[in-house]
């Protein structure tokens, strides 16, 4: 942290006061600081516009690889005791940063169970190949989808059964955490549906449940992998699968 330099004794004071009470909780009041460093408001105010300001005073920054292992320690907790039941402050202690630390890069469990879903969801690359296929047919972008899946989430198939289980039981954080993200992904898929029904290549039906007759098998096949190949009753690669799978679901929602 660097050290800071203040132009008055009123202004250390309010630094010192801040860091400490801040350190035990992040979203302590500014009356509470100016409580504790003796000063009143209007003294805060003559030596910080705002709230941000003294934070950029007291140059509060977490190291550079905090983000990732909260995250992962995250995904462990989550998995253990689902987001309900999670403690922030073990979080914090297994990520090795403090809490003040946590709840600076993830507000609340809303936002941290949405930057999972952005770091572990293969949402943001489903993005990608339809703003790059969008316009053409869907032989070539289902397929293409569906490698996504096997690329970005098969590897990371038990986290995903994680955060889907946590929307699943209807979790109020993971609700709030998920659904500008789901809602922005399954909008995203159901205009390529609706587009390429319009144009006469997949037969009409409701976009979710084209959505749903495509993925489904995909992603239960991602689950259940594992366990196939444990019994050695599966010689197929994963990108073969999920390419057959593809088009076996195009069979169905063809014309």
């Amino acid at each position: 942290m660097r050290e800071a330099k203040p132009a008055s004794p009123a202004g250390a004071l309010i630094l010192s006061a801040a860091e400490k009470i801040l350190g035990r909780d992040p979203g302590a009041s500014i009356d509470a600081i100016t409580e504790a460093a003796g000063v009143s408001r209007a003294t805060f105010y003559r030596h910080f516009r705002s709230r941000a300001e003294l934070l950029s005073a007291l140059d509060i920054q977490p190291d550079p690889d905090a983000r990732e292992r909260i995250l992962a320690a995250a995904v462990e907790l989550i998995g253990r005791d689902g987001l309900r039941g999670m403690s922030m402050d073990e979080l914090a202690a297994r990520a090795a940063v403090s809490r003040a630390t946590v709840y600076r890069l993830f507000p609340g469990k809303e936002a941290l169970f949405d930057a999972l879903l952005v770091e572990y969801s293969p949402f943001a690359e489903f993005e990608e190949v339809l703003e790059r296929l969008g316009s053409r047919p869907p032989d070539e972008v289902l397929p293409a989808l569906a490698q996504v899946v096997a690329t970005v989430a098969g590897p990371r198939i038990g986290i995903i059964r994680s955060l889907f289980f946590e929307v699943s039981s209807q979790t109020p954080d993971a609700l709030t955490g998920a659904d500008p993200r789901l809602r922005q992904a399954l909008n995203t898929v159901s205009r390529y549906l609706v587009d390429q029904m319009a144009a006469g290549t997949l037969r009409p039906m409701h976009p979710l449940l084209a959505a749903q007759a495509f993925m489904g098998p995909i992603v239960f096949h991602l689950v259940t992998r594992s366990e196939i190949e444990r019994l050695g009753v599966l010689d197929v690669s994963i990108e073969q699968s999920v390419d057959e799978l593809a088009r076996t679901a195009l069979r169905a929602l063809g014309t």
